[in-house]
Formats: structure tokens, C-alpha cells, sequence
């Protein structure tokens, strides 16, 4: 028998969005994790959809990306303690670099092909130590505790047991990804789908002119997963700068009082409205958590064969989208998403974000 779930957004101009599941989604977020970036913002709204019943989110990986793994697990772990789900969701680490792609080559890649100052990434940065780790805002975490299993195993474990039933959310770069498959390629069919955060199709990348920064950092994992005979469905910057908050949006949330809203008040965003009223501010991973829930979010979306430049050059990581079938096999069709319901994803992201935390245990 169906299960009938409702998700209320109480805000202004709220709206409902129902939706029927024999059983709450099974979901892997793989990460390259911020404290309150959008990838801190994904859990704390995939932590609510897990009290809502609407998911069922079986763990948490971490892949270098943003920042270096560790200082990204150190902020994961106090964050699932921070949300109360710290026993439920374990943090997992995953590949601390990526297939290929050689962080040394960053200097050399911005002379030699003049590309300017790029997106920050880990490869702008030093990898710390132990002692050098940055505590998140509110500290480091006191009962949270890396899970032993690597990331790339819980993947393979998890999804084996749970054939045809566990979609991955993929906002970071794709390497955890893409070392499961070439570890244990038996899962692939076993995978429900695949949502990313990722690539820029036909607008400019925010890493180089070519590409998008979960792609650029590890082309070589993204090309060997979108390769893949999986569902898959491609939230690229085409849709993320065009779908973003204004200062209305977040004036909403820092209203309310909470974890949540003190780290907010204190982050770039807030810095960013101080200074212009009618800035905005782009949310790129929550629109990916927002689609693999209720893709009836997104209002327009192409089926375009996929594919990553690989070449080292100043391509090096370009998403390319193809309308026509092409001479390979090996390129795969996928969902492109490229507009959303900009007020309706606007008034969820308010009231996933302003809801009490902890989250309210079952």
C-alpha cells in the first residue's frame, strides 16, 4: 500500500508538494563538504526530508573538492552532530585526489593556458595536518566518529545490498563514484540513478572558462561515470546562475532563531547582502537535492548524450552535451536540466533551512 507524503512549506506563498512512495528513497550523498556552502545547506535539507519520510538517507561520503578530505570530514562530522543524526548517518572518507588530475599542475595549468583566477578549490590551498584543521564555527565534533569503512566500499556494500534502490546524489566530484564502479563494475545496474551537481553545458564554467568546478577537478571520474548505462539526470550551471536567492529569500531564514541561522548570519551570503540589497547568490547542490525529490522542480529539461573533455588544455573538463545520437555507444543519454520554478524552489529552500535543528528524532 502507498504511502502518502506531504511536504507543507509554511511560508508566504507557500505551496504543497505531494508525493506517493511505497517507501521513503534510499539515498547516498557523496560530497566534497563545506560547513553552511551549498553542500552544508544539501544536509541540512536532506536531514529534514529524512524526518519527513521522504528519504532515507543511508550515509554521508566525502571526496576532495572543495576543500581537502580531511578538513571536509572534520566539518561533515560535526555537522551530522550539529543536526542530531549522527547515529543514523555515517560520514565515510573517500578519495583524498583525484584519478588524474595532479593539484601540482593548478600554476601551471592557470600560466599555460591563462585562465585567470579560477573558483576556489582544494588545489589552491595546502593539504593540512591533523593539527592544522580548521574547527567549523561552532567547534569540532565531541560524538560523531568516522565510520572505518572507505567511502568507495560503503558504496559498493550498500548499494549490492540494496539492488535497484539506492539513488546517489552527487555533488562533488565523481571520483569516490568512479572508483567503485572500476572496483566492483557488477553495480552498475544495480544503481537507481545518479543526480548531479555538475558540468556547464551551454554557459561559461566558474572554475575555467570551460568547466564547472566539481567536473574540472576530476574530469577523467566524471567522464568514466556519465559513461555509465545508469540513469542519470545533470543539474549544471545552466540552471544553477539562473536559480538562485535573493536577499528576501535569506532575510527569511536568518529571521528565525537556530544553529542553522547563526552560521547563515555569519557566512559569505550574509557578508554579500550587506553590501548590495539586490544581490544574489547561486545554491548550485540544494537544486540537485531538490530535483532527485520532486523532479517536477525542474520546468525544463533536454536529453542530451553527455560527455567530458578530457584533453589537458584549456578545455580540460568541458561538459559536452550532444542533441544527435553520436558514432559511440559509449555516451549515454541523460536528463539536462536546465530551468527551474524559481519561486517554488525558493520557498522550499526557506523552509527546509528554517526548520528546528536537531532534528527532531524519530
Amino acid at each position: 500500500m502507498k504511502r502518502f507524503i506531504t511536504i507543507f512549506l509554511a511560508a508566504a506563498g507557500s505551496f504543497m508538494v505531494s508525493l506517493a512512495n511505497a517507501a521513503p528513497e534510499k539515498v547516498i550523498i557523496d560530497t566534497d563538504f563545506s560547513t553552511i556552502g551549498d553542500d552544508g545547506q544539501t544536509l541540512i535539507m536532506a536531514a529534514q526530508l529524512q524526518k519527513d519520510g521522504v528519504i532515507d538517507l543511508l550515509g554521508l561520503t566525502i571526496v576532495t573538492g572543495n576543500n581537502w578530505l580531511k578538513q571536509e570530514v572534520a566539518d561533515a562530522l560535526r555537522a551530522v552532530e550539529r543536526l542530531g543524526i549522527e547515529e543514523k548517518v555515517g560520514v565515510y572518507a573517500g578519495a583524498n585526489l583525484p584519478l588524474v588530475h595532479d593539484p601540482r599542475s593548478f600554476e601551471h595549468e592557470r600560466a599555460l593556458f591563462g585562465f585567470g583566477e579560477s573558483y576556489k578549490t582544494s588545489f589552491h590551498r595546502p593539504q593540512p595536518t591533523d593539527k592544522g584543521l580548521i574547527a567549523p564555527p561552532d567547534g569540532f565534533a565531541t560524538k560523531a566518529k568516522l565510520r572505518q569503512e572507505n567511502a568507495v566500499d560503503f558504496i559498493i556494500d550498500t548499494v549490492k545490498a540494496n539492488p535497484g534502490e539506492v539513488s546517489l546524489l552527487v555533488i562533488g566530484p565523481a571520483t569516490n563514484i568512479a572508483l567503485a564502479i572500476r572496483k566492483n563494475p557488477e553495480i552498475v545496474p544495480l544503481i537507481k540513478r545518479i543526480v548531479y551537481m555538475a558540468g556547464a553545458v551551454d554557459v561559461k564554467g566558474n572554475t575555467t572558462p570551460a568547466a564547472e568546478m566539481n567536473v574540472w577537478i576530476d574530469p577523467e571520474a566524471a567522464r568514466i561515470v556519465m559513461r555509465e548505462p545508469i540513469p542519470q539526470a545533470l543539474i549544471p550551471l545552466d540552471v544553477t546562475d539562473i536559480t538562485q536567492i535573493g536577499k528576501a529569500e535569506f532575510d527569511r531564514i536568518v529571521a528565525k532563531e537556530g544553529p542553522v541561522q547563526k552560521l547563515l548570519s555569519e557566512s559569505w551570503m550574509a557578508e554579500r547582502f550587506a553590501k548590495d540589497a539586490k544581490a544574489k547568490a547561486s545554491v548550485f547542490d540544494t537544486l540537485a537535492l531538490a530535483y532527485l525529490v520532486d523532479p517536477t522542480f525542474a520546468t525544463r529539461v533536454e536529453d542530451l548524450y553527455i560527455d567530458v573533455d578530457v584533453t589537458f588544455g584549456p578545455g580540460y573538463g568541458r561538459t559536452l552535451g550532444y542533441w544527435q545520437d553520436q558514432p559511440t555507444p559509449l555516451l549515454q543519454k541523460m536528463k539536462v536540466v536546465k530551468e527551474f520554478d524559481n519561486k517554488r524552489f525558493n520557498d522550499f529552500y526557506v523552509d527546509m533551512l528554517t526548520r528546528p535543528v536537531p532534528v527532531a528524532k524519530d
